[in-house]
């Protein structure tokens, strides 16, 4: 039997519409709650139906303008991330990677002639300085 090995295309892929963040990129960032930005300390209470209400309000306030702010600007703004993200990676991959290799190779050449003159000329100067300073003492004495 012949074997079909299908492969499943990326940006075909199922996405969880329930958990929208499963990296947790925004976890602190952006979760912002009543209880968040208006807290009423003991001793100044406003009336019940006006903290009720103000609850209701900011939390549906707040839900509709951001469904209605990434309704008209989500997927202008996915246009162009996805734009900016795949202008670095095209720079990345077809500029600075080979960039860095090309660096990484002609280096090594002068890397060695690097290395082979300073064990040539400096090695044999230190060595001779390092006996010369071999038999130097030092003595500390404290005086009054």
């Amino acid at each position: 039997l012949e074997e079909r090995i299908i492969i499943k295309d990326q940006h075909t892929k199922e996405i969880d519409l329930v958990n929208r963040d499963p990296k947790h990129i925004n976890e602190d960032v952006v979760k912002v709650d009543f209880e968040d930005v208006i807290a009423e300390p003991v001793g100044t209470y406003s009336f019940d139906g006006v903290w009720k209400t103000s609850y209701t309000t900011f939390t549906v306030s707040k839900y509709w303008c951001y469904r209605l702010l990434s309704a008209i600007l989500g997927i202008p703004l996915a246009v162009i991330w996805g734009f900016l993200f795949a202008l670095i990676s095209f720079c990345h991959i077809w500029a600075v990677v080979p960039c860095i290799k090309s660096y990484l190779i002609e280096i090594q050449c002068v890397s060695r002639i690097y290395s082979l003159c300073i064990h040539t000329f400096c090695d044999p100067f230190f060595e001779a300085l390092s006996k010369i300073c071999s038999n130097v003492r030092v003595a500390l004495r404290k005086e009054f």
